[in-house]
């Protein structure tokens, strides 16, 4: 099952780019410093926020790279490895180097819109090929379909090696529906910022975030409230941050979290097509949230 150190605020970390548009290592290792230094669990990489779909297949490889040397071992590192092709990703990782990763995190295919049979037979295939454990991905309101409770419990409960789930349904019946079903040991982590608390509290693992990584001693401080039952400290949190929550997402993912790391210097807000970087008018929104919750945090 899920090692303990995977419990609690994970962040999905953005792709820095130049302005020439090529991964910015140097960005990215200012990144994870910061957050390592915010007090956050664990790292993402290569998951929807890192716009993985539009890099090569060098470019994941010298993200990787650099997230792991950045780290240096301090952090559990877990790689997002996914599509709608599977026969692709069982490909991909026979042949990938997961270095100094513990998971993988696969979403269910977009775009196909398969049956619950067919997201059931993409996980096995992808179970019996996967050097390290599994954590699953459900996000309809990207790919399209919902992966329901009782495929995720009965992918629980064939594959040792699927431990657990990022659930970002927006849901909460769903996602309390998850936690009776669910096998003994199996992991729900929330995928969506709005509900990280809620799931938390529900019984919960903790989080992969977005607007962690721009606010991570914020976040991690709310899910570790949360995961001790400290609900009312947690959710004076949770009232602070519930604008970043919505700014960040109002124009899409990742321009959005990118406007928040520009404005502490971290990356530019450069994002690759078919996205565009946020409008003059959503950074400044942005700004006056953080220059406000700043000033409360002092």
């Amino acid at each position: 099952m899920i090692a303990d150190n995977l419990i609690g605020t994970g962040v999905a970390l953005v792709t820095p780019f130049t302005e020439e548009g090529l991964v910015d290592t140097k960005s990215l290792q200012n990144l994870v410093e910061y957050n390592i230094a915010g007090g956050i669990d664990y790292l993402v990489a290569l998951g929807t926020t890192a716009e993985a779909v539009t890099l090569t297949a060098d470019e994941k490889r010298l993200v990787m790279q650099t997230i792991s040397l950045a780290n240096a071992g301090r952090l559990p590192l877990v790689i997002g490895v996914g599509g709608n092709n599977t026969m692709a990703i069982v490909r991909e990782l026979e042949n990938i180097d997961v270095m100094d990763f513990e998971a993988i995190l696969s979403v269910s295919p977009a775009y196909n819109k398969p049956t619950q049979e067919g997201i059931y037979q993409h996980f096995k295939a992808i179970s019996e090929a996967s050097p390290l454990p599994i954590i699953l991905y459900n996000v309809p309101s990207r790919t399209g379909s919902n992966m329901l409770p009782k495929t995720t419990v009965r992918l629980a409960q064939d594959f040792e090696n699927i431990i657990g789930l990022k659930e970002a349904c927006a849901d909460q019946i769903q996602i309390d529906q998850l936690m009776q079903l669910r096998p003994k040991g199996f992991h729900i982590i929330s995928g969506d910022d709005f509900t990280a608390l809620s799931t938390v509290l529900a019984g919960g693992s903790g989080v992969i975030s977005v607007l962690g990584q721009g606010l991570p001693k914020a976040f991690s401080e709310m899910i570790d409230l949360g995961l001790r039952g400290e609900s009312e400290a947690a959710y004076k949190i949770h009232q602070s941050l519930l604008d970043g929550m919505h700014l960040i997402f109002e124009e899409g993912n990742p321009a959005g979290i990118k406007s928040t790391l520009r404005h502490f210097d971290i990356c530019s807000t450069k994002v690759r097509l078919p996205l565009v970087s946020a409008t003059p008018s959503l950074e400044r929104k942005i700004g006056k949230f953080l220059n406000r919750f700043q000033e409360v945090a002092v």
